[in-house]
């Protein structure tokens, strides 16, 4: 449905998307008009001088996708259109939380069969000490300032030692034209990320790259179990029965750090005298020295320490970090398969964010789109130049965890903005879903396979009832009776020209911390 609503003396058209004769969850719809007052701060900063006078600084439109529910300040599932500035707090602190999907030629027997000894590895490998990603800080530095390329660049430093025994050069070249942005944001600082890179040149591991994170984070391997479009599935190599490998994280800690930053400079800029809005979403003013998500997105100016110039560094560095630990997750999965099954191919489809700004030029006039749990679903024409140019972008919305997941094609619809859901959307608290129904939890556990840092069956827990329930707690908050159903959300996009069904994927197994 298409809603139109006045805020501070302003038009702002929101358009919501819900299966029919659904209405958006009150506390959603709350948290969604506290959002847009947001137009009442820009006016403010207007009076104020803080936005220029020859600039012009507004929020065109808003969009709430099928996914849509209470956030932390702005609603999960919401695209926002400014022109003149940008809202850090509408990317979410997890910046570049997103999706990666590989095509695999492994057979979902191969796996089957192996699951006693692969599923122990993997736990190994993830959450026991083994994933073995050494690095120096000329490696850190460079994937922070430079992302995907930088860690091509760099990754000799490591010698070939574990993981990078699995890293392709080649193959890492090539798969940056499947990448959003080519996995390479560039820029020229790191704040705050001192310790983290470390010392120059002494090889060291970190306990943040290849981490799952965790909520509605994973690795999963998938079956793909229904074919809807043939012509575009074959194209992306997918085939019914086919072995695919879905990765959900972002930049974990590093994200947090520089929500944290871009915070302090949102609040720092904000006009004394004036009163802060009550809903707490602050507001950045564009600096045109700077070009973000240009391609080049290297500064023209010394203006190292302006606000704008903290945003992008802080923004990018968090983002290049998103991009690499998806890489890393994968190549981890790709040891234990490997070790476990067979060495096989793994060929990259598609890596983009979810929680992110990007820069859009229409009719000559710069505007910003932000995402908060959201996919980028541009059409074949949004996508030229790209390998995607005649298909649309990938969209992958995968479901609650042991339910269904979607592969669609973006339609570029300029109503949803250009987007798409980014999973199923909660449709209980994490404290409501803990207290959900035992026979339907045993149920799902049993037809279920997980691999979590704890192992129930390990003997020398079968005393400890404090861990045990730790653990299942956690379990049920992920359950597929917490979510909405995907199915639903999936026909929404169909029903309003957002996204084009390819191919529907089912769990083999799923990796969660």
């Amino acid at each position: 449905m298409e809603l139109k609503l006045e805020f501070g003396g302003q038009s702002c058209g929101v358009s919501i998307f819900l299966p029919k004769g659904t209405k958006p969850e009150k506390k959603a719809a709350d948290e969604l008009k506290s959002m847009m007052e947001l137009t009442d701060t820009v006016e403010r900063m207007k009076e104020s001088g803080v936005f220029s006078a020859e600039k012009e600084h507004s929020v065109i439109k808003a969009a709430e996708t099928p996914d849509f529910h209470k956030g932390a300040g702005i609603p999960i599932g919401t695209v926002l259109m400014t022109e003149g500035f940008v809202i850090p707090q509408a990317m979410g602190n997890d910046i570049n939380c997103g999706m990666r999907l590989y095509t695999t030629d492994l057979k979902e027997e191969e796996l089957e069969c192996c699951l006693l000894s692969l599923l122990p590895q993997i736990r190994h490998i993830f959450f026991e000490g083994g994933r073995s990603i050494p690095m120096n800080g000329i490696q850190r530095e460079a994937m922070l300032r430079h992302g995907l390329t930088g860690l091509l660049e760099t990754s000799g430093e490591a010698e070939g030692r574990g993981i990078w025994s699995l890293y392709d050069r080649d193959e890492q070249e090539k798969a940056l034209e499947y990448t959003a942005f080519k996995g390479s944001l560039y820029t020229t600082g790191t704040e705050g990320l001192g310790d983290f890179i470390g010392a120059a040149h002494s090889l060291s591991y970190d306990d943040q790259i290849g981490s799952i994170g965790g909520g509605n984070h994973f690795v999963e391997m998938q079956r793909v179990a229904e074919i809807y479009d043939g012509r575009t599935a074959n194209a992306w190599g997918i085939r019914k029965g086919s072995i695919l490998v879905m990765i959900h994280t972002g930049s974990l800690t590093i994200g947090h750090q520089s929500g944290r930053i871009n915070r302090i400079i949102t609040k720092e800029l904000y006009p004394k005298g004036v009163p802060h809005p009550d809903n707490g979403i602050y507001l950045l003013p564009e600096r045109e020295k700077m070009e973000i998500n240009s391609g080049k997105n290297v500064p023209v100016s010394d203006e190292t320490d302006s606000p704008w110039q903290r945003f992008c560094s802080t923004t990018y560095n968090a983002a290049n970090f998103g991009f690499a630990n998806r890489l890393f997750l994968g190549l981890m999965l790709q040891r234990a398969v490997t070790d476990k099954v067979r060495p096989y191919e793994m060929k990259l489809l598609y890596d983009s964010p979810h929680n992110f700004i990007w820069k859009e030029e229409m009719e000559g006039r710069n505007y910003f789109i932000h995402r908060k749990g959201a996919c980028s679903a541009r059409g074949m024409e949004g996508m030229e130049g790209t390998p995607f140019a005649y298909y649309g972008e990938p969209v992958m919305i995968p479901g609650s965890m042991g339910s269904s997941s979607y592969l669609m094609r973006g339609m570029g619809n300029p109503q949803s903005l250009w987007s798409a859901s980014h999973g199923a959307g909660r449709r209980l608290s994490r404290g409501e879903a803990i207290h959900g129904n035992d026979r339907e939890f045993k149920e799902f556990m049993k037809k279920f396979h997980i691999v979590t840092p704890i192992d129930p069956d390990r003997s020398d827990l079968k005393g400890r009832n404090d861990i045990l329930k730790k653990w299942e707690e956690t379990i049920r908050s992920e359950a597929p009776y917490a979510y909405k159903d995907i199915h639903q959300v999936v026909k929404v996009h169909e029903e309003h020209g957002m996204a084009g069904l390819v191919a529907r994927m089912e769990p083999v197994f799923t990796v969660k911390a």
